[in-house]
Formats: structure tokens, C-alpha cells, sequence
């Protein structure tokens, strides 16, 4: 991931003004610690902080057309460029860069080319003969964007909240598969799938259509010019992840640089669920695994940090980006610079456990639809910017665009949670891989049950975290919590201490406005809540909040600082099914 900076039509375009730009794309430079770019145009500065990984010697960024009129500022990963280059044969190429492309598809088709790219992309693009621009996110949202608005008339583009919040009037998050055009002046949708209507679809499952899809994700995934490595937490989607890649590694360009020998890593606590399913997982495929360890007080000690490079105040996206970031950049410091990641399954096959209690296949249907539409907000902002923190890249195949289309055609009567049928969640996926001739994953392991990657570390981590926040937030703070954030008002002692740390960082209005909010059960949506009376008595975001599903539950009556005798039950649970 790199990080990108991009301002256009500002009144004040100084030697200061440069100077303040260059200022404020170095807040992004975590992102992009290999090399700094700036390109000046007038009223219009496009500014780049590069991670290297597709062509690390000649692709540094900004990036232009054959006579650099049209020049271009992108963070992400185009799959397809070389396909795209073979349609561009009249066109002059400079450097290696998948990113390149952009600039000579507009050159061909003006502002109608987003829709061909496939990868993951933030991107702004100067066309200096008329002075107009665009700027472009990717269908999911799985690399970051934000648009802002300064006093000047001034319009901004960042990667990061952190790099336009100071100098803009008003901002937001850039929404996924949009595009945003000078000349026609505003926002509008690129990205139109079928399945964004929420309509029920009714095509049967094919198994071999979901497998042969993912396998392509994955491979395609694996253009790399760096090491690289696989999230393994020994859970179904990152064990498939691995089991793909491992099988396909040999035969990608990868291997001819970095060898067929795949790196793994996963972290917890000790004793954690995940260290020992994603051990034996490891064990299972001949990785080289690499088994990283933290406290909770070494959790607790990142939050801040956490915070600031994540931005939000969302309660699971920071228990499960605190490990994440730790992770990272331990990573880093193995010479690590791009991972593979297994985000975005469970909202597109209903993973989560309270998709045991949809009512039937059309509410399940579209709480899936609902999930997809937010990841932006959450598990994708969550994996970007933990790792991108270390200037680590993860790459997530599940959101692949082909791969959600066949996905999210499928009936969803085949996804629903039927124990009558022997068919736990995400059942259409787990079949797709049960192959007895040549298995992808041990049986147990296959059918694992969905461990949240914020409760997988150990569940103590949660338990550690909201004993920290008792600490910290009195009864009377939250009491009055309502007064002191009248908007998206937090409404446990660890959302309250979560927010008093994000408004230190992010003081706006407009900051808070892009962290969403509203009543959740083990990472449901709002509408979700009302399938099961029980839960809006219990709305906490760990999978352990689905009582009667999880087999490590919260205790029915248990409050937010649990007594040392019920932590016991859950340790004792948590040996139980590790």
C-alpha cells in the first residue's frame, strides 16, 4: 500500500503552499516508506508516498502519459495490467508499474475505463490540458480514500484521514466503486453489480464454480516483486487462503524471485485458539510458520497508536486491528512486505454466528448485501491500516470482484445455517474445498467454527480490554456520555474510552461523521439485532455475544466486568474446544 495526497484548485500556490503539502503527505508515509513524489501543476499538487512491489526499481509515483500531460497518483494493485497493456500496444509505457495503466486508458477512453480495472485502487488523475480531474476508489473499498473540501473552493483526496482533516472545512470517506469527476461535477457509481440491488438471486450452487473462482483470485493475488507471506490464523478463510497460494506458488512468477517455500504468521496470546489451529495448519501444508506472541498489556499499550492510524472509534474494528497492528510489524521486520489476508468471506456466505438466527433466506440474503456494502467502515479498513501502518500491504482474494459476482448469485437458500441438513455457517464454502482425493485442509479444520479474529487471539484480550476501560471511564462519564457525544453516543465504558482517544487525534465533526455507529451483536448490522429478542440485551460485537451459538458464550447474565469465577468458565470452554 502506498499512501497518495492529491489537492486541486487551490488559491494559494506559494512556495509555502508546496512546502505544507510535502508536510502533510509525510503524515502518510508509514504507508510508503521506499520513496516520496510530488508533481505540481499550477493551482493542482498530486503527491505520493510509495510502498514498492510491483516493479520496485523504476515505477516511483507520481506516474504519466507519453507526454505527461495527464499525470496520475494511485495506491493499489491493478491484476490485470498486463492484459490492459496488450489492448495499449500504440501507447509508450516508461516503467513496469501495473499502475501505469490508468493514465493511458484515459488517454483511449476518457473517463468511462474504471470498470476494467481489476485489483485494488485509490487513485487521482490530472488532466493538465484542461485542467480537470478525476479521482477513483475501488468496487469494495478495500483501499482507503477520503474527499475534502477546503475554505479556497479547493477540492482534496487522501489516503488518510490524518493527511487532509487539519486544512479541510468539511471531509468524508470517499465511497467504494464511485467515481469522482470535475467536469460533470460530483460523485457517482461505477460499480453496478447485480447483486447491489439486494434482490434474492436463484441460481443453484456449483461448488467447482466457487473453487475455481477463489483459486483465481488467489493466483492473480500473487504478483509480487517482494517476499511475501499468508495471515494464517488456522481459521477456515485464512487456511484456504494458504492452502491456495501453496498449491499455485510454485508455478507463479513469485516463486522464480522468493522460492516456493511459503511463509505463514500468525499471532496470539499464548494458549490462544488461533496459535494452535493456525500451528497444525502450518504443520498440515509444510509452511514456514512463524508464531508471533503478545500480552494484553501489550495490547493495551498500542491502543492509542491503534487509533491513530486506524481512525475510528468502532469498537470490534479496534479489538481486532490492536493484534493486527502488533503483528505487522513484526512482520515487517522479517523483510515482509505484502500479505495475503482472508477479509471479506463471512459477509459474503454468512460466516458470522448470528447468521444462525436469520429468519429466512431473503433476510440472510440481505443482511450479506448489507455486510459487503460496510466492510469499507470496517474489516477493510481494519486490514489496510493496521498493516499499512509498518508499510506492510494485505491483499484480501475473497473480495475479488468475478468472485463475489459467482458468490452472490448463488440461492441463498444454500447458505442458510440448517443443522437438520449437517450445514454449519458458510457451508457453500467449505464443501467447495472438501476434496477427499486431494484435501486443501483437514476435516476439523475445514469445519472449524467461526472464531472472530478479536476473540481467536484469546479471549482474555477482550475481557483484558474492557477491565482497562473500567478503569479509566467512571459510571458517571458514561452517564453523562450522551451529553458530552450527542452524535453516535458510546454506550459502554470501552466505546467511551475508545472515543475520548480518536476525538484527541481527530477533534472534527466531519472525523467523527466517518466512523459508523448503532446497536451490533456479534458484528451484525442494526437490522440484525431484531432476529433474536435476546440480544439487544447483549449487544457486544465478540462472537461470544451470540449466546446460544457460540460454544464459548458469554454467560447469560454476565456484565461488562465479569467476576474472576465466570472469566474461569470461559478459560475453561476455550480449552474445550482448542
Amino acid at each position: 500500500m502506498c499512501g497518495i495526497l492529491a489537492v486541486l484548485g487551490c488559491v494559494d500556490n506559494s512556495q509555502a503552499k508546496r512546502s505544507r503539502i510535502i508536510e502533510l503527505s509525510r503524515r502518510l508515509r508509514h504507508r510508503g516508506p521506499d520513496w516520496s513524489g510530488l508533481h505540481c501543476y499550477e493551482d493542482c499538487y498530486l503527491a505520493h508516498e510509495r510502498l514498492a512491489i510491483v516493479d520496485p526499481t523504476s515505477g516511483d509515483q507520481p506516474l504519466y502519459n507519453e507526454d505527461k500531460t495527464i499525470v496520475v497518483t494511485v495506491n493499489g494493485e491493478i491484476y490485470n495490467h498486463k492484459a490492459l497493456r496488450e489492448n495499449l500496444k500504440s501507447h509508450q509505457f516508461r516503467t513496469g508499474s501495473d499502475c501505469e495503466v490508468i493514465a493511458h486508458l484515459y488517454e483511449e477512453h476518457g473517463e468511462e475505463f474504471v470498470n476494467m480495472l481489476d485489483g485494488m485502487f485509490a487513485f487521482v488523475l490530472l488532466d493538465t490540458r484542461d485542467k480537470s480531474f478525476i479521482a477513483a476508489r475501488d468496487a469494495i473499498g478495500i483501499t482507503p480514500l477520503y474527499i475534502g473540501w477546503g475554505l479556497d473552493g479547493s477540492v482534496w483526496f487522501a489516503s488518510e484521514m490524518k493527511a487532509l482533516s487539519d486544512d479541510c472545512e468539511q471531509f468524508m470517506c470517499f465511497p467504494p466503486g464511485h467515481i469522482y469527476s470535475s467536469k460533470q461535477g460530483g460523485l457517482r457509481r461505477w460499480y453496478n453489480p447485480t447483486w447491489f440491488s439486494e434482490l434474492v438471486p436463484s441460481t443453484p450452487y456449483d461448488p467447482l464454480a466457487v473453487r475455481n473462482t477463489f483459486e483465481k483470485a488467489v493466483i492473480k493475488r500473487l504478483m509480487t516483486d517482494v517476499p511475501f507471506g499468508v495471515l494464517l490464523s488456522g481459521g477456515l478463510d485464512s487456511s484456504l487462503v494458504a492452502s491456495v497460494a501453496l498449491r499455485h506458488l510454485e508455478k507463479s512468477e513469485a516463486a522464480c524471485q522468493w522460492g516456493s517455500k511459503l511463509h505463514t504468521f500468525c499471532i496470539g496470546l499464548k494458549g490462544s485458539p488461533d496459535l494452535k489451529a493456525g500451528r497444525e495448519v502450518a504443520d498440515y501444508l509444510g509452511t514456514r510458520h512463524h508464531e508471533l506472541h503478545f500480552t494484553v498489556q501489550d495490547g493495551i499499550d498500542a491502543i492509542e497508536e491503534v487509533i491513530y492510524h486506524v481512525e475510528t472509534y468502532d469498537v470490534t474494528t479496534i479489538r481486532a486491528s490492536t493484534p493486527m497492528f502488533l503483528m505487522s510489524r513484526k512482520i515487517k521486520s522479517l523483510g515482509v512486505k505484502m500479505v495475503l489476508s482472508g477479509e471479506g468471506s463471512d459477509e459474503i456466505f454468512g460466516g458470522y454466528l448470528y447468521f444462525h438466527k436469520a429468519p429466512n433466506k431473503k433476510e440472510f440474503h440481505e443482511e450479506t448485501c448489507r455486510k459487503i456494502k460496510a466492510l469499507h467502515q470496517y474489516d477493510c479498513l481494519r486490514a489496510n491500516k493496521s498493516t499499512s501502518a509498518w508499510g506492510v500491504e494485505a491483499r484480501v482474494p475473497f473480495l475479488d470482484k468475478e468472485f463475489i459476482d459467482v458468490a452472490m448469485s448463488i440461492d441463498p437458500e444454500w447458505k442458510m445455517i440448517r443443522p437438520d441438513l449437517g450445514r454449519i455457517e458458510k457451508w457453500v464454502l467449505r464443501n467447495a474445498f472438501d476434496d477427499e482425493t486431494n484435501p486443501y485442509l483437514p476435516k476439523h479444520i475445514l469445519y472449524r467454527q467461526k472464531e472472530q479474529f478479536s476473540d481467536g487471539v484469546g479471549y482474555s484480550w477482550i475481557d483484558g480490554l474492557k477491565e482497562h476501560a473500567n478503569k479509566h471511564v467512571t459510571d458517571t462519564m458514561l452517564t453523562n456520555a450522551s451529553f458530552v457525544f450527542p452524535d453516535n453516543t458510546p454506550l459502554t465504558k470501552e466505546a467511551y474510552y475508545y472515543r475520548t482517544i480518536f476525538e484527541k487525534f481527530f477533534p472534527k465533526s466531519a472525523a467523527r461523521a466517518t466512523v459508523p455507529g448503532g446497536p451490533s451483536v456479534a458484528c451484525s448490522t442494526a437490522k440484525a439485532v431484531e432476529w433474536d429478542a435476546a440480544w439487544s440485551q447483549n449487544l457486544d460485537p465478540s462472537g461470544r455475544a451470540a449466546l446460544g451459538v457460540h460454544v464459548a458464550a458469554y454467560e447469560e447474565d454476565k456484565t461488562e466486568d465479569p467476576r474472576p469465577e465466570k472469566l474461569q468458565k470461559l478459560e475453561d470452554k476455550t480449552a474445550a474446544i482448542v
